[in-house]
């Protein structure tokens, strides 16, 4: 699109791009009553300013999906479980407020869904998204350039309120593309839900209209609104979705159908449709916009810079350039500037969609004196799935290397990260990952745009004994003795003596691109062709170690070799702690367990940390891993119906077509 278009109608499609994913119906007006009691519907579209207003509206039913752990504050609720839902981490509570904590205790029922009911709003925002892909062709005003890319937007935004419900609840009523009015007696809308693959053709059908209409780049006020890729990026995962097992083939769902008879899951596992994930994810890939985020080698006099890389069996990591190695790059700037906010997101080529992150989880994370509460506990399960330095499993490290004992020196490197001396051995010589991702016990916490005179706050060495320094309260404070770092800048300071740096939550980012690809080339049995697209894929271990590879080298690690490849259910575990890893607290792991069915093992394991209840002087205790089970949230059960989010009480009694999820 010409830029001159957006500046005509900059004021408005500046509003459109805050709104999109990036704020909650309730923080925006209400364009129902702005419609029906300001104006017809037939005055709106003949207004090239109204229907900018519809489309902006339109968005705003969207929630913020950087909302990812909630708060007790209403407007700071998350519209999913899935950031305490997961094995990541843990809050103490399990109320209310706190829906993903509450449902791994099964505390979540149909009438108390923990404030998670996206779905009026959700469509509420197809009805009207319908009405504007109706009626946008009477405005005569619009540019014919104009015209396709706001009719883009409204089926990208059809498409992208049913992929967030079905992500989250299952199969969906798939309504008429014609719009009704609000009036409509509800007898005549409640429809039966569609079945999952249904659902999901029909998702993706309105994508690829999307996809044909919206531009591939976007001005650089307008970054965050929908593109080509973003469109393309949904239809890759709902396809890797739809061919994984909870999905494909599931005949625990054999029972559970529609009205008609047709299983709501389909009974036959189709492998084909690996192929299919895999064309849509090369198709991205084959656009060559995209690529993972990196940062140049850092070269300091004062001993600094980036880290050596470490010795390996494989010889690419330190003798290549990136993506055929990494010894041109720092790995903990490269992936750390993804979410910190150093880096704006049009000079990041690895963000394909994208919201302005909320601050709301901040204070689960910084230290009390910093302004947080510590509370946000990452598991020693998730910790101990970064691996060491060179590539080795955390698992296979020597006793001395997952030892208590302080090191002994400090060390500084990417210019600014700072390992204090009295770190314990078993948080040394670790993926550069964990250290962009994970706070730990005397981990540094810079603070560094602090303006007052408190000298224990800036370069806070932060503990979590008993007696340490980040607790709140007697109630705030880290249960396991680990929170999460990756969304926190150095400058970042969670009070008004200083400021929070702001940050950009990827949605969809390529490092999703390259591994949903790989994923789904090892899994595939049989070539597959795309009609459409002519891309032909096939399982090829060379290709699979190529992208795999890239998201090794760009988190310093040696990548794998053809001989895993090779070895299907070798690397489905790797494949599988690579999304654990990679994408830590960014809405994947929740899904990712259920998709994969792999939630049972997961839930029931029990909750692991740091012996937190120790004090300074008992450091030997503090290390020593045990179990967690003294509060309610640390006591996960899992049932199958979790596998899906119940429909709200209020949803069902308004729809007498509307079967509930199993079980609930």
């Amino acid at each position: 699109m010409k830029l001159i278009n957006w500046i005509n109608s900059k004021g408005v499609m500046a509003l459109f791009a805050c709104v999109l994913l990036c704020s909650s119906c309730e923080s925006y007006l209400d364009i129902d009553k702005y419609v029906y009691d300001k104006m017809t519907i037939d005055s709106i579209f003949a207004s090239r300013t109204r229907i900018l207003q519809y489309i902006n509206g339109t968005a705003a039913y969207l929630k913020n999906e950087s909302k990812y752990v909630g708060d007790w504050y209403p407007d700071a609720k998350t519209s999913s479980p899935s950031g305490m839902g997961a094995d990541e981490a843990i809050q103490p509570w399990a109320d209310d407020n706190h829906p993903g904590s509450k449902l791994v205790v099964d505390a979540i029922t149909p009438r108390s869904t923990g404030g998670i009911n996206p779905w009026p709003d959700y469509y509420k925002g197809i009805r009207k998204a319908n009405i504007i892909i109706a009626r946008i062709g009477e405005n005569k005003d619009l540019t014919d350039m104009d015209r396709q890319d706001y009719t883009g937007m409204a089926y990208f935004l059809r498409a992208y309120f049913y992929y967030s419900l079905v992500r989250l609840y299952g199969p969906v009523p798939i309504l008429p593309d014609n719009a009704f009015d609000t009036d409509t007696p509800v007898a005549d809308v409640s429809f039966e839900r569609s079945s999952y693959d249904n659902c999901i053709e029909y998702i993706c059908a309105n994508m690829e209209k999307a996809a044909q209409m919206l531009p591939n780049d976007r001005p650089i006020a307008f970054q965050n609104m929908p593109t080509k890729g973003a469109a393309l990026a949904v239809i890759a995962r709902l396809r890797l979705y739809s061919a994984s097992p909870l999905y494909n083939g599931n005949t625990y769902y054999a029972d559970w159908k529609r009205s008609d008879g047709t299983p709501f899951i389909s009974q036959k596992p189709d492998p084909s449709r690996w192929g299919v994930a895999a064309a849509a994810f090369k198709r991205i890939i084959d656009m060559n916009k995209y690529a993972l985020n990196t940062q140049p080698k850092i070269i300091s006099s004062k001993g600094t810079g980036t880290l050596d890389l470490p010795d390996t069996s494989d010889p690419n990591l330190k003798t290549k350039a990136f993506p055929y190695g990494a010894m041109d790059i720092d790995p903990y700037k490269s992936y750390k500037t993804v979410f910190d906010g150093l880096v704006r997101p049009e000079n990041s080529r690895e963000l394909i969609y994208f919201c302005t992150r909320s601050t709301v989880d901040d204070a689960f994370y910084f230290p009390a004196k910093q302004g947080g509460n510590t509370t946000f506990s990452v598991t020693q399960d998730m910790v101990d799935q970064y691996r060491m330095a060179d590539g080795r499993q955390y698992s296979d490290a020597t006793s001395d290397e997952k030892s208590w004992v302080p090191v002994g020196s400090g060390l500084t490197f990417s210019d600014d990260y700072v390992l204090a001396a009295e770190r314990a051995k078993m948080h040394d010589n670790r993926e550069p990952r964990f250290y962009a991702s994970i706070g730990f016990n005397h981990c540094i916490w810079p603070a560094t745009s602090y303006r007052g005179t408190d000298n224990s706050i800036k370069n806070m060495n932060a503990t979590y004994y008993k007696d340490g320094n980040t607790l709140g309260s007697s109630t705030n404070y880290n249960r396991t003795g680990y929170t999460c770092r990756k969304y926190v800048n150095q400058e970042d300071y969670d009070q008004w003596e200083g400021t929070i740096k702001t940050k950009y939550y990827p949605i969809f980012r390529y490092a999703e691109v390259l591994l949903g690809y790989v994923e789904a080339m090892n899994e595939m049995t049989e070539a597959y062709t795309d009609k459409a697209t002519g891309i032909s894929v096939s399982r090829d271990p060379a290709q699979i170690v190529f992208y795999f590879n890239q998201i090794r080298y760009r988190a310093g690690l040696p990548g794998i070799s053809v001989a895993d490849a090779s070895d299907r259910a070798k690397m489905r575990d790797i494949i599988k702690q690579e999304w654990q890893v990679e994408f830590f607290n960014e809405d994947h792991r929740y899904y990712d367990l259920r998709r994969w069915m792999d939630a049972p093992i997961a839930y029931r394991k029990p909750v692991t940390g740091l012996d937190v209840t120790a004090k300074t002087s008992e450091r030997q205790k503090f290390y020593t891993v045990r179990v967690w089970n003294t509060e309610t949230a640390m006591k996960r059960v899992w049932s199958n119906k979790m596998y899906f989010f119940p429909i709200d009480q209020s949803v069902l009694d308004k729809n007498a077509k509307l079967v509930q999820n199993p079980e609930w």
